[in-house]
Parts: structure tokens; C-alpha cells; sequence
């Protein structure tokens, strides 16, 4: 069957999402360069300082299901723009804050940023036909990036002008995000069509929430996004750790795996589209169950393999995290927003959580491998829950995973 013809404005939104989704993730992680500062001004613990740069990712998935419903009443387009400037505003005050207090406040305000993923989603998904949304949303994910952007351009700003001027020139860019966003882009073709009146009730909203399938579809991310954000914050550390890297060595190592594993999400997306996004995902977990288990033996593998193994990894995971997004609007076209912003937040607090597990498996059990043995118990687990919810599965749209 031919594939629906894609219109300009579908090209546009897709465009505009993901550069305006690409300022948000880079003002998301902003805690983890001008963080640095504010832990030697501020004369933090490792603990307070854990909190401060974690706190974004926190407040960033908890707040995805709720923009991600107000983006299926009222638009992509309103919503995207208001959850910039309430994040730039954020950002701004930030440069202001002077105790340790207010500058949680503030994480939790800058943390909007990164609820900006479940709007692009839903936003997104109505300008394309369900052959294409595959290739459109993996597109979008790629504004991962802007993670990796924060870590080469923040450093200089803050040489430049400190870490408040470097909040503030942050603030002012995604202000003017916001602006061209909102002059630029169109309402999606579900908001044109029915005016700005929601149909449904509030509470209507969720009620897909309480399918066992959005559980196991956020297990997914919980591993494929979730687990690959929380190996880029802790490979550093490995690094040295294990294998005595130079702390700028290290660094670069970590960068060099987050840049690859944004970008390769849209080629999942691609083969999502093409093959289906059930054999991406089997493809995903099983190579990703092999891999974890290969870097969990405590053996000591040298280094070139060790990265080699984590890189394959991580390409497996990009592929996967858009896979996961395709099922969403196939199963659930109406409630996108709410469906998406559920896995989104799941896999958000992925990143938030397994940092914290990777560093009380290293004290309990002494094994740095720890860590990818924890990742080899839930990579299983999802590709045992998938394979037995395929094979149980009747009656699912053609052609789809389960």
C-alpha cells in the first residue's frame, strides 16, 4: 500500500519540534555544568549536589503526563509555547537564587524544560499518517542532543560570563524559542479541525493510563531511555574508576556515547516504520541482554572492549526508545498526549533513579560491573514480558507489535 503524502505543514511542525525540543534538553541538564560552580560557592556534599543536578530530570518526567494531556485538549502548539517561557522564566530567576533552597526552587521550575518531550509527541504524531510516525518521532527524539550541546557550550559561557550570565543567556534563547515557535508553527490538524473546545471530560483523559500495556510499553523506556541516561552520567565515573581515565578523557567518552545514541533514534524510527517496531524491539532487548550480561562478568576486559561492548549498547537503546514510541499513537491515537506522557515520565525517572542504584550496588556488593548486571535483570525482563505478550496477543492491528 502506498504511504500517505506528507504536507508541508506536517514538515514544519516536525522541523520546529525538534529544534524548539533541542533548546529545551539543553536547558534540562544546565545543572550539570553551571552545577559545578554553584557546589564550590555553595560548599555542597556530594549528596546535596546529587540532589541539585537531579532535581530537573525529577520535576521534568513527573510533569510530562499532565502537559502531555493538556497537549491533547488544547494543542501542541499553545501548550509547547508555554512550557518554554514558563521554563525561561525559570531559568532566569535561577541566575537570582543565593541559597541552597532556592536553587532547588529553581531546578524545579527548569525542570519544565524537559516535560516538553510528551507535547512534541503528541504534537507531532497528528501531522503524520501511522506509516510514518515511526520515522517523524524518532526524528524528534533526536533533540536528545541538546544534552550533549549543554556540555560543549555551557563551559564557555560560564568562562565568559559566569554561571548566572550563562542562565541567563540560556533563559533569553529559549524565551526566543518560544516566540519563533509560536509565529512559525500551525495548530496541529485535530486542534484546526475542532476549534480549541476540548470533547472529552478532564478525568476522560487517563482512563487509558490504566492499560497493562502502558506498564510494560514504560518498562520499555525505562530501560531504553532511562538506563542510556543514566549510563552517559555514570560512564564518567567508570571510567576512572576501573580503568584510571583522566577525568577530561573520561569526559569526552561520555559525550562521544550520548551524541551517537540521540542521533541513531531517528533510524529507529525509520526501521520502526519499515520492519515494524516489534522486531526493532526484539532486536533491541536481545542484543541488549547479551551485552549487559557480557559487561556484568567480573572479569577484566580491557578497555578498547569495554567501550566497544557500551557503544553497541547504547546504539541498540537509541534504536529502541523510538520503537517504543511507535506502538503510542497506533494503540492509542485520541490520547497521545496522556499514553505518551506516562512513558515519557517513566523513563525520565529512569535517569533519575538508576544513577542512585548503580552507586549503592558499587558500596554494597564492591563490583563496578554491578551496575550493567542490574541493566542485564531489566533488559530480560522486557524481552520475556514482550515475548510473552506477543504471544498472547489477539486481534492486534495489523502489522503492529503488541
Amino acid at each position: 500500500m502506498a504511504s500517505a503524502a506528507v504536507s508541508p505543514n506536517a514538515t514544519r511542525a516536525l522541523t520546529l519540534s525538534t529544534g524548539a525540543f533541542t533548546v529545551c534538553f539543553a536547558v534540562w541538564t544546565i545543572f550539570s555544568i553551571i552545577g559545578l560552580q554553584i557546589r564550590e560557592t555553595l560548599s555542597l556534599t556530594e549528596t546535596q549536589f546529587g540532589l541539585l543536578v537531579g532535581m530537573p530530570i525529577l520535576t521534568g518526567s513527573l510533569v510530562r503526563v499532565i502537559l502531555g494531556v493538556w497537549t491533547d485538549r488544547l494543542g501542541g502548539r499553545l501548550v509547547f509555547t508555554l512550557t518554554m517561557l514558563a521554563a525561561a522564566v525559570a531559568t532566569f530567576l535561577l541566575s537570582y537564587a543565593q541559597t541552597y533552597g532556592q536553587f532547588l526552587i529553581a531546578a524545579l521550575g527548569v525542570g519544565i524544560a524537559g516535560g516538553s518531550f510528551a507535547v512534541g509527541v503528541a504534537y507531532v504524531s497528528r501531522f503524520y499518517p501511522a506509516d510514518r510516525q515511526g520515522t517523524a518521532l524518532g526524528i524528534f527524539g533526536v533533540g536528545n542532543v541538546g544534552s550533549a550541546l549543554t556540555k560543549f557550550a555551557a563551559p564557555f559561557l560560564m568562562l565568559a560570563l559566569g554561571w548566572q550570565g550563562a542562565a541567563q543567556a540560556y533563559a533569553a534563547v529559549l524565551a526566543l524559542t518560544a516566540v519563533a515557535f509560536w509565529l512559525l508553527s500551525d495548530d496541529d490538524p485535530v486542534i484546526a479541525a475542532r476549534g480549541k473546545t476540548p470533547e472529552r471530560s478532564f478525568a476522560a483523559e487517563f482512563a487509558p493510563l490504566a492499560d497493562i500495556r502502558v506498564l510494560r510499553f514504560s518498562l520499555y523506556y525505562f530501560f531504553v531511555f532511562g538506563a542510556f541516561v543514566a549510563l552517559a552520567l555514570w560512564l564518567p565515573r567508570y571510567l576512572i574508576g576501573v580503568y584510571g581515565f583522566e577525568v577530561a578523557v573520561a569526559g569526552m567518552v561520555g559525550a562521544a556515547y550520548s551524541i551517537p545514541g540521540s542521533i541513531f533514534r531517528a533510524w529507529g524510527g525509520a526501521l520502526s516504520d519499515r520492519y515494524g517496531a516489534r522486531a526493532v524491539l526484539y532486536w533491541t532487548f536481545a542484543v541488549s541482554t547479551l551485552a549487559t550480561l557480557i559487561l556484568a562478568l567480573p572479569f577484566g576486559m580491557p578497555p578498547a572492549g569495554f567501550i566497544a561492548v557500551v557503544f553497541v549498547l547504547g546504539l541498540f537503546m537509541a534504536i529502541g526508545k523510538a520503537a517504543v514510541f511507535k506502538h503510542i499513537p497506533v494503540y492509542y491515537p485520541e490520547n497521545v498526549g496522556a499514553v505518551g506522557g506516562m512513558v515519557g515520565m517513566i523513563g525520565g525517572l529512569g535517569g533519575f533513579v538508576l544513577p542512585l542504584v548503580f552507586g549503592w550496588l558499587r558500596d554494597v556488593t564492591g563490583l563496578w560491573s554491578s551496575c550493567f548486571a542490574a541493566l542485564f535483570v531489566i533488559a530480560a525482563l522486557c524481552l520475556i514480558w514482550m515475548h510473552l505478550a506477543v504471544r498472547r496477543m489477539t486481534g492486534a492491528p495489523t502489522g503492529q507489535p503488541a
